[in-house]
């Protein structure tokens, strides 16, 4: 195979991933245009594989089979560090290869976002045998082992693409990390109507314990909450979620101009969202809360020109 086929090759594979990103990431995709192309497609193909990873969990069908396609895609990721001469002809397994070999994308993680997905089936799994909602996370702590997994390992990927413009106490990749540990507990809080009618339930046990409550629907589908209960602990968790988006917009000064814009667009869409639900927490109780375009397009716009930082 000619060098020419090869860059055709790779060329395509990366347009189908930007094809994924822009039908599939609705939040994502507004700070990762920002980006200039050559990073812009390395984002979109980091963001392709993680979308597929993700999807195995959530799809319907027997756990076994989830089982099975995780550990298989596990071994193509193993594949990777390869190139893209030893992923065959799978256009996003193709352009993570040739992505990883621009950037220094830590391809092991997505073996940790494997494991979170593995989490989920086996949630599932016990869901299914018991006939209620697993809350197999019994504390705050083991949420965050879940979030670092699923979410923090996101933050690194896409640190391999941007790059640092400087880190010399070499805390980006915590940072990275701990940016994707606020976006997953906005993804919890604003998600729990969606997620207890999957069977799922990502409140830490002895919180929803402590407080009280027990996670049930109304005859309407709405979330039961019938002494503002739950409503406290949402407010509660989302107050403790700032801390964690504080502390991971500290990696922005260390970005350079587009990458630090990314950064601050895509966190600054879903702190907007935890703000909207700290605000008034019943709001998640009957819908799944979203931005509208334009005001996606507004926070991006001010990423760029530096009013978001």
């Amino acid at each position: 195979m000619t060098m020419a086929t090869t860059d055709v090759r790779v060329s395509r594979a990366y347009a189908t991933c930007e094809a994924i990103t822009r039908t599939q990431a609705r939040n994502f995709h507004y700070g990762i245009r920002l980006l200039p192309p050559e990073r812009r497609a390395a984002l979109c193909a980091v963001y392709a594989l993680a979308r597929r990873i993700d999807d195995i969990g959530d799809e319907h069908g027997e756990t076994a089979a989830k089982r099975a396609a995780l550990a298989a895609l596990r071994a193509q990721v193993g594949l990777l560090p390869d190139g893209p001469g030893g992923v065959g002809d799978d256009p996003v397994l193709l352009a993570v290869a040739d992505a990883a070999r621009r950037h220094p994308v830590p391809i092991a993680a997505f073996g940790e976002l494997v494991d979170g997905v593995e989490a989920d089936v086996t949630a599932d799994e016990t869901a299914a045998r018991t006939g209620a909602p697993a809350a197999p996370y019994g504390s705050f702590d083991d949420l965050l082992w879940y979030c670092r997994c699923v979410a923090g390992s996101v933050g690194r990927l896409c640190l391999g693409v941007f790059g640092t413009r400087t880190d010399p106490a070499g805390d980006a990749a915590r940072l990275a990390d701990t940016l994707g540990l606020a976006l997953q507990q906005t993804n919890i809080l604003r998600d729990i109507r969606e997620d207890l009618v999957h069977g799922r339930i990502y409140l830490p046990a002895d919180e929803l314990a402590a407080a009280g409550v027990t996670l049930r629907l109304r005859g309407d589908g709405a979330l039961d909450d019938p002494d503002g209960a739950l409503a406290d602990l949402v407010r509660d968790a989302a107050h403790r979620a700032r801390a964690f988006y504080a502390e991971g917009l500290e990696l922005v000064p260390l970005l350079d101009r587009r990458s630090a814009a990314c950064t601050t667009a895509m966190a600054g869409i879903y702190r907007h969202l935890l703000d909207d639900i700290a605000a008034d927490p019943r709001r998640v109780y009957d819908r799944r809360l979203s931005l509208s375009g334009r005001q996606k397009a507004l926070v991006a716009a001010r990423a760029l020109t530096g009013w978001g930082r």
